[in-house]
């Protein structure tokens, strides 16, 4: 993980979630609240749990001695306390929470430097247990969690009859003057 590489996956982050909500929007709210046998039941209760896992891994990073300027704006936002906690009342709310979310991400990434990367971070995950890991392998662990679930979301879309298009990371690379 290189400070460049965080920044395309932040931008590949935000790029997917607008992408997945707007395909979502073609579908009626019962639909999005189906259970589909996914590990969170449901379209809405996936891209929730999604949201919940960036909430709780941000939370994590502000921890980093680096103490990230962006990161500051987690204040506004909640602690889950479970995997699958709620985050918002509707589809439109958690909308409009990923959206704020995706840019703090983005903000936050384009703050990393090789130092960052560099160093260990130590956390507690959800039932407490401390540990200390490699900060780079900690990110590209978070940008990975998102694709996974959003793999899911994007079958289970199509599942409804929803193509989304296009989900491949390459999309998002910029081209190089050869």
């Amino acid at each position: 993980m290189t400070p460049q590489s965080a920044t395309l996956m932040g931008q590949y982050n935000r790029w997917m979630n607008e992408r997945m909500f707007e395909a979502a929007t073609k579908l009626e709210a019962a639909e999005l609240v189906a259970d589909k046998g996914a590990f969170f039941g449901s379209i809405l209760g996936t891209l929730n749990h999604i949201a919940v896992g960036d909430t709780i891994w941000l939370h994590r990073f502000a921890q980093h001695p680096a103490g990230f300027i962006s990161l500051a704006a987690l204040s506004d936002l909640p602690r889950p306390t479970s995997l699958d906690q709620a985050l918002a009342s509707s589809f439109e709310s958690l909308r409009t929470y990923r959206q704020k979310l995706d840019a703090l991400i983005l903000s936050w990434a384009t703050e990393l430097t090789p130092e960052h990367l560099s160093s260990n971070l130590s956390y507690a995950n959800m039932a407490g247990v401390l540990s200390v890991k490699s900060f780079a392998s900690l990110v590209q662990h978070f940008f990975n969690h998102q694709t996974h679930h959003r793999g899911q979301v994007s079958a289970l879309l199509f599942q409804s009859g929803v193509d989304i298009g296009v989900t491949d990371l390459l999309a998002v690379i910029p081209n190089n003057d050869v």
